[in-house]
């Protein structure tokens, strides 16, 4: 199923620009009708002569104006939210392969991401490779000195026996 958020992005600010458009031209309307002056008063403040149409317009335009400012300030503070995550992203992107590389180190393990040491400009060095000691299997049955066999368990008629084995004979 296709990601549609874009499209209801676009449909959400589309509603927005028709609701803003219808509310410039209603405040338009409103302030034309509305021509008549009033008092206002408020304890000992009291303003005369004031047109109808700015009691109710300034009120509104001061909290769109608000809300904007908000707005641009609440996506500011996230955008730089963003941006100091990512650099903490890749600070710690970088902690995790330097610990990688010391690990690699004490353990000895051969270092993948840097093939080569340049010691200076004219001479590069091949690291040594690490050299992992190989235990060579027993072959046709010969068993040294140190070793022996172990005891086998053989079932017989319900009842078990150990089975010693048998001596090492120096011609075998």
């Amino acid at each position: 199923m296709p990601d549609l958020s874009h499209l209801w992005h676009r449909f959400v600010l589309a509603c927005a620009l028709l609701f803003g458009l219808a509310l410039g031209i209603g405040a338009t309307i409103f302030g034309y009708s509305n021509t008549a002056t009033v008092s206002l008063g408020w304890s000992v403040f009291h303003l005369k002569g004031v047109p109808l149409w700015t009691v109710a317009l300034v009120p509104l335009a001061l909290v769109l104006v608000a809300g904007t400012a908000y707005h641009w300030l609440n996506s500011l503070h996230h955008f730089s939210e963003h941006m100091r995550h990512r650099h903490r992203v890749r600070e710690l992107e970088a902690e995790v392969v330097s610990l990688k590389a010391h690990l690699d180190e004490l353990l000895g393990m051969p270092d993948h991401s840097i093939a080569k040491v340049v010691k200076d400009e004219n001479e590069v060095e091949q690291k040594p490779a690490v050299e992992v000691p190989v235990q060579v299997a027993a072959s046709n049955g010969d068993l040294s000195a140190t070793e022996e066999p172990e005891a086998a368990v053989v079932t017989t008629n319900g009842a078990s026996e150990v089975a010693k084995p048998k001596p090492k004979t120096a011609g075998a």
